[in-house]
C-alpha cells in the first residue's frame, strides 16, 4: 500500500504529509507513491540517507548551495507524460521541448548545489548536458526554448521576408502562405529534435525521478528537524518512548492545553488497555498507527526512542473509521471491520489496533465478542492492542491501564473544560482484570446532581 492510500484512513499521517515542505509536484508525487515497506534493508538504507540529509540541512540550511537546490526543486515540473511520449517516439511540441530543456538546466544547477553540501554520492544526478546542448544550438545558456534559425537553413530568409511584410501590412495572402510554410518547417524541426532526444529518454526520466526523490528526502529531513523526530531501530518488539501525536500536540499547544507523551511496549499476541473514557485510549491507538505508518514508509518517528518489528500492514478499527461504512449501523460497521481484521490475521503479520470493540451492543454479548477477539488474536502472529471498558474478561494476555484521573495534578478548580489537566496518560501494568471506576467521582467533582450520583453509587455497590 502506498502513502496515497494510507493517508485516506489515517488523519494523523495526513497531517504529517500536509506539513512537509515539498517544493514540487514531482516531489509530492514521489512521496505519495512511496510504499509501506517490509524490506528491512531498504528501510535502514533510507534512514541512513535521512541521517545524512538531516546533518547536511542543519549545516547548510541558510547557505547558498542549499538555497540554490531548493530553488531548483521549486522550478521542477512533473513531465512524466512528456517523457512517456518521447519514449514512445511521439514528436514533442515546442512547449514540451522547453520543459525538457528546463529540466536539463535544473539538473545541472542542482548537481552543483548537491556537490556544494556534500551529498553527491548519496544523491547522484545523471549528466544530461547533451540534452541541453541539443535544445540550445545558439549556446544561449538559458532555459527558454525557440525554434532557432540555426535549426533549418530555410528559416532565416523566410522569417526575414515575413517580418518585412508584416511591418508593411500590404500582402496578407503572402503573409498567410509564409506563416503556413514556417509552421511546417518548425514541425519538421520538432520531429528531428524529438528523434535526437529519444535515446536520452531513459536518462532524462532518471534525472526527473532523482530530482523528485531529492525533494522528498529533504522535506523529510526538514520535518525531522522541525518536529525532533527519531530514527527507528528494528527489533523483536514495539517500543515507543515519549510517543506523541503531532496533530494533537499542535492543537493542544495552540489552545494552551497540556500534552503528555506516552511510553508503551507491545509484543506478539494481545495487549489490553483499560482506562476512563477521557483517558486518551483512542488517541494512543491513533498515535501508534500513525507512527508505525511513518516508520514503514521510511520516515523518522514522533518519539524519543523507537524500536519496532515490521508488519505486513496496520489494521485498525478506531472510532470514526466506521464512518466509511455508509448506510450501516455503528455496530454493523464495527463488527464487519473486526471480522475482516481477524480473517487477515490468519495469513498476515499485522499490527492490529482495535478501540473499544462491541461498545455499541448490549453488555452481555459485547463482553463475549471482546473475549472471542482476544482469544483469536492471542493465537495469531500479529501484535494486537485493544482498548476496552469491559472488566473480568479472563484470558491470558497482557494488560495495561491508563493511570487516569488524578485529583491533585492541578491546583485549579475542576471543570468540564480543564479536565485534561487532571488526567495522567501514563500506562502501568495491570494484573487485576478489572476496569477503573472513576466516572462517579469525576461527576461529583464536576458538581453534578447529588441524588443522581448517590443512586448510581448505590446500584454500583449492589
Amino acid at each position: 500500500m502506498r502513502i496515497k492510500e494510507l493517508i485516506k484512513g489515517d488523519a494523523g499521517f495526513q497531517y504529517v504529509v500536509d506539513n512537509m515542505e515539498l517544493m514540487s509536484a514531482a516531489g509530492r508525487r514521489k512521496m505519495l507513491d512511496t510504499e509501506f515497506s517490509t524490506d528491512a534493508e531498504w528501510l535502514n538504507a533510507e534512514w541512513n540517507r535521512m541521517d545524512k540529509a538531516i546533518a547536511a540541512v542543519r549545516k547548510h540550511k541558510y547557505k547558498k548551495p542549499y538555497v540554490d537546490l531548493r530553488h531548483c526543486l521549486m522550478c521542477l515540473h512533473d513531465l512524466r507524460g512528456t517523457l512517456a511520449s518521447l519514449a514512445n517516439h511521439t514528436p514533442l511540441n515546442e512547449v514540451e521541448l522547453f520543459e525538457v530543456k528546463n529540466l536539463a538546466q535544473l539538473c545541472r544547477t542542482a548537481a552543483g548545489a548537491i556537490e556544494g553540501f556534500g551529498l553527491t554520492e548519496m544523491l547522484p544526478l545523471p549528466n544530461i548536458d547533451e540534452v541541453f546542448s541539443i535544445l540550445d544550438p545558439d549556446h544561449t545558456g538559458i532555459a527558454n526554448f525557440y525554434i532557432y534559425d540555426s535549426y533549418d537553413p530555410r528559416l532565416a530568409p523566410l522569417r526575414k521576408e515575413l517580418s518585412a511584410l508584416q511591418i508593411a501590412g500590404n500582402d496578407p495572402e503572402r503573409i498567410a502562405a509564409l506563416l503556413t510554410e514556417q509552421n511546417e518547417i518548425q514541425g519538421e524541426v520538432c520531429v528531428r529534435l524529438s528523434d535526437k532526444l529519444v535515446p536520452w529518454a531513459p536518462t532524462i526520466s532518471e534525472a526527473l525521478e532523482q530530482m523528485a526523490y531529492t525533494d522528498f528526502l529533504l522535506a523529510k529531513a526538514e520535518l525531522a528537524i522541525a518536529w525532533n523526530l527519531t530514527r527507528p531501530v528494528l527489533g523483536e518488539n514495539i517500543e515507543y518512548k515519549a510517543l506523541i501525536n503531532p496533530r494533537l500536540k499542535k492543537r493542544n499547544e495552540s489552545t494552551g492545553l497540556r500534552y503528555q507523551p506516552v511510553d508503551i511496549t507491545i509484543g506478539h499476541g494481545v495487549t489490553l488497555v483499560t482506562g476512563a473514557n477521557m483517558a486518551g485510549k483512542t488517541v494512543l491507538l491513533k498515535s501508534i498507527g500513525t507512527a508505525q505508518a511513518m516508520v514503514q514508509c521510511g520516515f523518522h518517528a514522533p518519539a524519543e526512542k523507537v524500536e519496532t518489528m515490521l508488519f505486513d500492514g496496520v489494521a485498525t478499527s478506531i472510532g470514526d473509521d466506521q464512518d466509511e461504512m455508509n448506510g450501516l449501523s455503528s455496530y454493523a460497521a464495527e463488527i464487519i471491520k473486526i471480522s475482516d481484521i481477524v480473517k487477515r490475521s490468519r495469513t498476515e503479520h499485522l499490527l492490529v489496533l482495535i478501540d473499544e470493540p462491541a461498545r455499541t451492543t448490549n453488555p452481555t454479548e459485547g463482553k463475549a465478542i471482546v473475549q472471542a477477539v482476544i482469544r483469536l488474536m492471542q493465537n495469531a502472529s500479529s501484535a494486537t492492542l485493544i482498548t476496552t471498558h469491559y472488566g473480568q474478561l479472563g484470558g491470558d494476555c497482557r494488560r495495561l491501564r491508563v493511570r487516569g484521573f488524578v485529583e491533585d495534578m492541578s491546583d485549579i478548580p475542576l471543570n468540564p473544560r480543564n479536565i485534561n489537566l487532571f488526567i495522567d496518560y501514563s500506562l502501568t501494568e495491570d494484573k487485576s482484570g478489572t476496569v477503573p471506576h472513576e466516572a462517579l467521582r469525576i461527576a461529583s467533582l464536576l458538581g453534578c446532581d447529588k441524588e443522581l450520583i448517590d443512586r448510581a453509587a448505590d446500584f454500583l455497590n449492589r
